[in-house]
């Protein structure tokens, strides 16, 4: 809420916002390069070196549960980090996040398998997976905040949108890594020290990523919202606001509905870009498409690229039409793929698989590069880091964590894709109705998104500037 005396937070220069986006690129690209690596371990290496004593498929479950409890630490993450960032600032939290993944990621390439230590090591493996988890659900709040604090209003969808690309960018290079490591090792070799590389790497990629992240500046509408609250707190210290104590309280408060919403939304974006690639490399090297590891390697690997481009059309789009239009025909687009997805890769032609991938990779963008600009817009400044992060990782927990292992038993129950389809078909259901309820918020002024439980001034502008009264209070 700006006062009418109040100047509105100076925007970044030109000049200096395509650092502050690379600075949230890189850094998000590290954070999801050691999350998905993890994925794909799980899904080729893992159910053999921590898992041995299992039935293979039985093996790939049990890593991919230890993959799933990556996601229950995210809201944990979402809330402390979230908590922290709307007190003390974006640019700190992101720096610690990103040195707790990067820390956990290689020592999981420094862990001992099944073979030396028996039962600890699943053990060891599980503990830093969560980790990896508590990092990477603070991260995603602060980088795509950083970007739509800084950025032009007109151009947000597009700005933010680039943090968004750090998902495929990160796969794209986890998927690479490996795949350049199939192609060049032994599968014994590989299984035996090579599967360490393209962990004990992400030190590399920490080091480059805090130098660049550490050059940025605080996001000017967090300064201003800060400087606001502090101002109300010497004014008003007698009423002893809560909501400026604990932005989580807030934004249960003020921005329950909004947090239902994002949840909502992220269902289908979620299950279906685990679907699309981590439950494809299980999939496609399966009885029923019969492909090789590194061919189902080399489809993730091309169709994430072409995803990479695709998310900032969908995000510049989103600045055009809104960012509700965009998000539904996304989630439209990867329920009507379900069937067609898997048919194609049944064929077992490398072809058809990169086609399946690619489009459902396509239509997961559409959902994906607007929800960063969606859910920033949607919470007041001083709860938006609580707000975006719990909403979009408390919906990871039903979505994403759980979508390749009932993928998995999905196929091992009925040895056939049918029930898988109508799964993800489920989820584009549920976003539909969340977005289909949810008021757009592409003309949203980011400065202008308040609380209105602090006492506010006279001619005060709320929400999209909307005025506000001295009697009003509720939601922003």
């Amino acid at each position: 809420m700006a006062s009418a005396g109040s100047a509105p937070p100076t925007p970044a220069a030109p000049a200096k916002l395509p650092r502050i986006v690379a600075a949230s690129l890189i850094g998000t690209t590290i954070e999801w390069y050691d999350f998905f690596l993890y994925g794909s371990a799980a899904a080729l290496v893992f159910n053999k070196l921590f898992f041995p004593d299992s039935d293979p498929l039985v093996g790939t479950l049990l890593s991919f549960l230890t993959y799933a409890v990556g996601f229950a630490a995210r809201p944990i993450g979402a809330l402390v980090f979230g908590h922290y960032g709307d007190r003390l600032g974006r640019k700190k939290l992101l720096v610690l996040s990103l040195l707790l993944m990067g820390g956990a990621t290689c020592a999981i390439g420094l862990l001992p398998t099944h073979a030396t230590v028996g039962s600890l090591a699943p053990v060891l493996l599980t503990t830093l997976r969560l980790v990896q988890g508590f990092a990477l659900g603070g991260e995603w709040g602060g980088a795509v905040l950083l970007v739509s604090e800084h950025g032009d209003a007109r151009r947000r969808g597009f700005w933010a949108s680039w943090p968004q690309t750090g998902a495929p960018a990160g796969q794209l290079l986890a998927t690479g890594v490996l795949s350049a490591l199939t192609a060049l090792l032994s599968e014994d070799a590989f299984e035996s020290w090579g599967w360490r590389v393209p962990f004990l790497l992400s030190g590399v990629l920490v080091l480059v990523g805090l130098w660049i992240r550490l050059s940025v500046d605080e996001s000017p509408v967090f300064k201003e919202a800060l400087a606001r609250a502090e101002t109300r707190k010497a004014e008003a210290d007698r009423t002893g606001d809560l909501a400026e104590k604990l932005p989580l309280v807030a934004v249960l408060r003020h921005h329950w509905r909004d947090v239902l919403v994002a949840m909502g939304a992220r269902m289908a974006e979620n299950i279906s870009y685990y679907v699309i690639t981590a439950f494809v490399l299980v999939y496609a090297t399966s009885d029923h498409a019969g492909l090789g590891k590194q061919t189902a390697l080399n489809a993730v690997l091309i169709a994430s690229a072409v995803h990479f481009a695709v998310i900032p059309a969908w995000g510049a789009l989103s600045d055009r039409i809104g960012r509700r239009p965009v998000y539904l025909l996304g989630a439209a687009g990867v329920g009507a793929w379900a069937f067609p997805f898997f048919a194609l890769i049944d064929t077992g032609d490398f072809g058809a698989l990169l086609l399946a991938v690619t489009v459902g990779l396509v239509f997961h963008g559409a959902m994906y590069a607007p929800q960063a600009a969606f859910f920033s817009e949607m919470f007041a400044t001083r709860m938006r880091y609580s707000g975006a992060s719990i909403g979009a990782q408390f919906a990871s927990v039903a979505a994403g964590a759980p979508a390749p292992l009932i993928a998995t038993a999905l196929l091992a129950d009925y040895d056939s894709s049918t029930p898988i389809s109508l799964y993800v078909i489920a989820a584009a259901l549920l976003t539909l109705v969340a977005v289909g309820v949810a008021k757009e918020t592409r003309d949203r002024d980011l400065a202008g998104i308040e609380s209105t439980s602090a006492p506010a001034p006279t001619g005060a502008v709320r929400d999209a500037g909307e005025p506000s009264t001295a009697s009003r209070s509720g939601s922003a």
